[in-house]
């Protein structure tokens, strides 16, 4: 009896495992690599790729091996991130970051056949220990506000494509809550490019967003404003109606001195850097210096907005944003009523 065949490796993920396959199975090899690029946003697999390098970096300064999974290794890893070992800078990682690093380096070891025991003692306790040692609040994003987005929608360019552009992607990303790379992803229509993560559709009373987020697909409905100065859909509609845009990318690049519309789809770089400079342009929080305005203003800062300052029933905002909790909603609000409650006057005192 013939032995019986090795199993193929559910993701091929590296060439030498495509070469040892028959050559009639290339091409699904070659589709299962596309599927394992599509299970991740294309910023995750860019941050697991610098904290591979990171660690590879870090093991070749050891004399160490990286590609064997050692979970006391990987423990010595994360002591040396926490205590500024890890990079020749000496500058430590934040509990966010090194919690980030494991991740990726779960994900690659896993991608390698050899799963890391994130439970082992070796990681478990050494990362309990740097959480209790070094791990601070979170370090949140300034809110856009209402007066705040309007006096940042006055310093951009009516008279250009560009302009037009922008005012509707702040506009769309703070009445939907949207995150950046919702924002960019979003084509005209349904099924109408293969990097599209969702599209509009515009209707009387105000337009449906339908898109892929990160617990899967979701519709956002958006409502006119109160004013066509203000409103997202009529910023949408002018926008694309100037652009000329009906099919594919919903916001796109604009070159030729913010006159001319390109084919290619905006990243979600770009909606941050957007909202950083249209809120240093209009003096948003001029109290601070301009390098600390700097770190304060980002894409999440649309989300944040609406969060704070939409006076509705909490769960509305809640299922706005996409959140699966009402505890992950109150992380965005950063000026709701804290004791609308007051627990102590209930209890009698």
């Amino acid at each position: 009896m013939a032995p019986a065949a090795a199993p193929l490796p559910v993701v091929i993920s590296t060439q030498a495992e495509a070469a040892a396959l028959p050559a009639h199975l290339a091409p699904l090899a070659d589709r299962a690599r596309d599927y394992v690029e599509a299970a991740s946003s294309a910023n995750t697999r860019r941050a697991y790729a610098s904290d591979w390098k990171h660690f590879s970096a870090w093991c070749r300064r050891q004399n160490l091996e990286p590609l064997h999974v050692d979970p006391q290794l990987v423990g010595l890893y994360i002591t040396a991130c926490a205590s500024g070992a890890a990079t020749p800078d000496r500058v430590p990682s934040s509990v966010g970051t090194i919690e980030r690093r494991l991740s990726a380096l779960s994900w690659n070891f896993a991608q390698r056949g050899q799963p890391l025991d994130r439970k082992d003692r070796h990681i478990a306790t050494v990362l309990a220990g740097i959480r209790n040692t070094h791990g601070r609040p979170p370090l949140q994003k300034e809110a856009v506000l209402p007066e705040d987005l309007i006096a940042m929608l006055e310093t951009l360019d009516r008279g250009t494509l560009r302009g037009l552009r922008d005012r509707a992607m702040l506009l769309l990303g703070f009445a939907g809550g949207l995150r950046r790379s919702e924002i960019v992803a979003l084509d005209a229509g349904r099924d109408q490019t293969e990097d599209g993560r969702g599209w509009v559709e515009i209707l009387d009373k105000g337009m449906l967003v339908t898109l892929r987020g990160k617990n899967g697909w979701r519709e956002v409905e958006i409502g006119r404003g109160s004013s066509d100065s203000t409103c997202p859909v009529v910023a949408l509609q002018t926008w694309l109606k100037l652009a000329k845009i009906g099919h594919g990318p919903l916001f796109r690049r604009v070159t030729g001195q913010g006159k001319e519309v390109g084919p290619d789809r905006l990243t979600d770089q770009q909606v941050a850097r957007l909202v950083k400079r249209a809120a240093l342009a209009a003096g948003v929080r001029a109290d601070l210096t301009e390098g600390e305005r700097e770190m304060k203003f980002a894409g999440h800062s649309l989300r944040a907005g609406l969060a704070s300052s939409a006076e509705v029933d909490e769960r509305y905002v809640q299922k706005q944003l996409g959140h699966a909790s009402a505890e992950m909603t109150r992380r965005y609000q950063r000026r709701r009523d804290r004791f609308r409650v007051n627990l102590t006057k209930a209890a009698g005192l």
